[in-house]
């Protein structure tokens, strides 16, 4: 798949046409287009990947850095954050039931967040797909 048939793929899973997509990313109307024929500026694809929310790499057909959708959460044991903390307050006391509620609401929210999931790929030992990569 080409670069731009990646693009017309992730355009069209939003609703946009290349144009709208265009115009959104700060490009000319048909400059997207074009690209079929003339090999786009990383400062383009630069755009084009802010706006649909993926990576230049994505774009660019890398399999390994590319984003999950909303809809394919990642797994990762809150629970075992959150339960196996040890005494993380400054008052030197275990955590309350109303703390452990706080932190998973917390650390939840920052998982789920594309930060999150970036760093759950890079660091968190997971894969792609959000599997736990037992090492």
């Amino acid at each position: 798949m080409t670069t731009l048939e990646r693009i017309k793929k992730l355009s069209k899973q939003r609703g946009w046409s290349l144009q709208t997509l265009a115009e959104k990313a700060g490009l000319g109307k048909n400059s997207i287009y074009r690209w079929d024929a003339k090999t786009p500026s990383t400062a383009s694809l630069q755009k084009v990947a802010k706006v649909l929310d993926v990576t230049v790499a994505e774009l660019l057909g890398d399999k390994s850095t590319s984003k999950s959708t909303p809809d394919s959460p990642k797994h990762i044991d809150v629970e075992d954050i959150v339960n196996n903390s040890a005494e993380l307050t400054s008052r030197n006391q275990a955590l309350t039931d109303e703390d452990r509620a706080a932190l998973r609401a917390l650390v939840s929210t920052y998982l789920n967040s594309k930060e999150g999931q970036d760093r759950l790929r890079k660091f968190g030992g997971y894969d792609n797909e959000g599997n736990k990569i037992d090492k």
